[in-house]
C-alpha cells in the first residue's frame, strides 16, 4: 500500500512537472533570453520561476495571447493575462492589449504615439524575438530588446504563422517581369504571370502579415 501510493505520487509530481514545462515557451536556460528593461524599474523577467511563490511565474506565448506572470524586482509580479484586459497575439507576433501590476497599474504593450506614425508596440519576429516598446503610465517605458550598451532580449519557442516575407514579394516580381507560361507565379491558373497574379499575392501578403509586422 505504501509502495502504491509513493509511486502514485510520483507519476503525478513528474506529470505536474510535464504540465509546467510545456506552459511556458520562454528559454529559461538563457540569462540573454528572458529579460526586458524599463528606465524607471529595471530588468523584466518573463522566465521568473519561484516554486514557494503565491504567483506562477513564467510567461506564455499563444496564438492568440500571452499568459501568465513575470516579475520585475522594483514593482513584484505583472499579470500579462488579467481580468478585462489581457495582452493578445493577433497570430503574427503583433502585440496588443494591456497587462496589469498590481503596484503599478496598466501597461499597454500597442501604445500610441501621438502625432508619429511609427509603430511602438511589441512584435515577435519569426525566431521567436520580442522587440519595441510598451507603456505603463506609472513607469514609463519598458524596451523589449537591445544589443548596446547592454544586449538583452526575449525569445520564445512560438513561432508566427506569417510565412510570406518581402523576398517572396520580390521573387514574384522577378518571375512577374520575366517569365511567362506555366511558373509558380500563375497563381491564378490563366497560364500567364502578370499583374493580377502579383495582386492576389499582396493580398495573401497583407492578410498573413498585416501592415506594421517588421519583415526581414
Amino acid at each position: 500500500m505504501w509502495l502504491r501510493n509513493t509511486l502514485l505520487v510520483t507519476v503525478l509530481l513528474l506529470l505536474l512537472s510535464a504540465l509546467v514545462s510545456l506552459a511556458e515557451n520562454i528559454d529559461p536556460n538563457d540569462d540573454d533570453s528572458q529579460y526586458a528593461y524599463g528606465e524607471n524599474i529595471g530588468w523584466i523577467n518573463f522566465e521568473y520561476l519561484l516554486p514557494d511563490a503565491d504567483q506562477p511565474g513564467g510567461a506564455t506565448v499563444t496564438d492568440y495571447d500571452l499568459t501568465g506572470f513575470i516579475w520585475a524586482e522594483n514593482i513584484g509580479w505583472i499579470n500579462l493575462d488579467p481580468n478585462f484586459g489581457g495582452v493578445t497575439n493577433d497570430g503574427t507576433g503583433l502585440l496588443s492589449g494591456y497587462a496589469w501590476g498590481e503596484n503599478v497599474g496598466w501597461i499597454n504593450f500597442n501604445p500610441p504615439v501621438p502625432g508619429d506614425p511609427n509603430h511602438y508596440g511589441v512584435t515577435i519576429d519569426q525566431e521567436g524575438n520580442f522587440d519595441g516598446w510598451a507603456w505603463g503610465q506609472n513607469i514609463g517605458w519598458i524596451h523589449f530588446r537591445s544589443n548596446t550598451p547592454v544586449a538583452y532580449k526575449i525569445q520564445t519557442s512560438w513561432k508566427t504563422s506569417c510565412t510570406i516575407s518581402f523576398d517572396d514579394l520580390g521573387r514574384f516580381v522577378d518571375y512577374w517581369l520575366w517569365t511567362e507560361g506555366d511558373w509558380p507565379g500563375d497563381l491564378n491558373g490563366d497560364g500567364k504571370v502578370d499583374f493580377l497574379d502579383y495582386s492576389a499575392l499582396a493580398d495573401l501578403w497583407l492578410g498573413l502579415c498585416p501592415p506594421g509586422w517588421p519583415l526581414k
